[in-house]
């Protein structure tokens, strides 16, 4: 089981209603994007991972590493916004690079540091929901949403069998490993290869077998299954409410 889900299954907020708790994400990551302000994505950074840690009962540096992955991400891919060239050297940086300059504006570093606030504080909003929230209580919110049947059972059977195959990768990939497979570049490519090509294989295999299976089951093009419904408090839904309006407020007066 994936790292998110395990954090998902044992966060205290998980039996909170899914409506409730999507609405508090997504409305926060529209106005989070839609504002683009520094003020406005500092708190709803500090809000998301403030509720994240205190009231789900995650680590600190489980979240901060979760944080990370994004974050190493948006570093790179910014550096190309912040340095640019120029014949003319500019105020803030400049490197002589032949007959031209590697230079950094304000302007350019503002533009930079705001996108990665910005983009940070949406993987903030989304890491709530997901850290919150499991992904069966999602594909049935989606279904209550009247989401195109056949996109989330195609979300369901993804999910279940991501497990399956990603055991299955590991055995083969143990078993390699003992017989030496690995011993130096050539031989761990041409076990990789030899291991796609396998999963490839039994994934069709196990995808006909599940098909055989639901037909034996009277399978009729719906597949149902049990979903726990949680009623949304009106203590919360009055709070989340009461916070989209105060951050649209913020957004637009700042």
């Amino acid at each position: 089981m994936f790292i998110i889900d395990k954090l998902a299954y044992s966060s205290k907020l998980r039996y909170k209603n899914p409506a409730v708790k999507a609405a508090f994400a997504v409305g926060s990551l529209l106005i989070c994007v839609g504002a683009r302000s520094f003020v406005i994505s500092g708190i709803i950074l500090m809000i998301m991972g403030g509720l994240t840690v205190l009231s789900g009962r995650i680590s600190v540096l489980r979240y901060i590493g979760l944080l990370m992955i994004p974050f190493s991400f948006l570093a790179l891919s910014t550096l190309a916004i912040v340095f640019n060239l120029s014949e003319q050297p500019l105020n803030l940086f400049n490197i002589p690079v032949g007959s031209v300059y590697l230079v950094v504006s304000q302007n350019s570093l503002l533009e930079g540091v705001l996108l990665v606030v910005v983009a940070l504080a949406s993987v903030s909003c989304l890491y709530f929901l997901t850290l919150s929230t499991t992904m069966i209580d999602l594909l049935a919110l989606l279904q209550r949403l009247r989401c195109p049947k056949l996109m989330v059972e195609l979300m369901m059977l993804i999910y279940r069998y991501i497990f399956v195959l990603l055991d299955m990768a590991s055995a083969i990939s143990t078993s390699q490993k003992c017989r030496l497979g690995n011993r130096d570049f050539m031989t761990e490519l041409r076990s990789v290869g030899q291991l796609l090509a396998v999963l490839l294989i039994r994934s069709l295999k196990k995808s006909s077998l599940l098909y055989d299976a639901m037909e034996s089951r009277c399978y009729d093009g719906d597949i149902r299954v049990l979903n726990e419904y949680r009623p949304a408090e009106m203590r919360d839904a009055a709070g989340v409410a009461g916070y989209l309006a105060v951050m649209l407020i913020l957004a637009v007066v700042l």
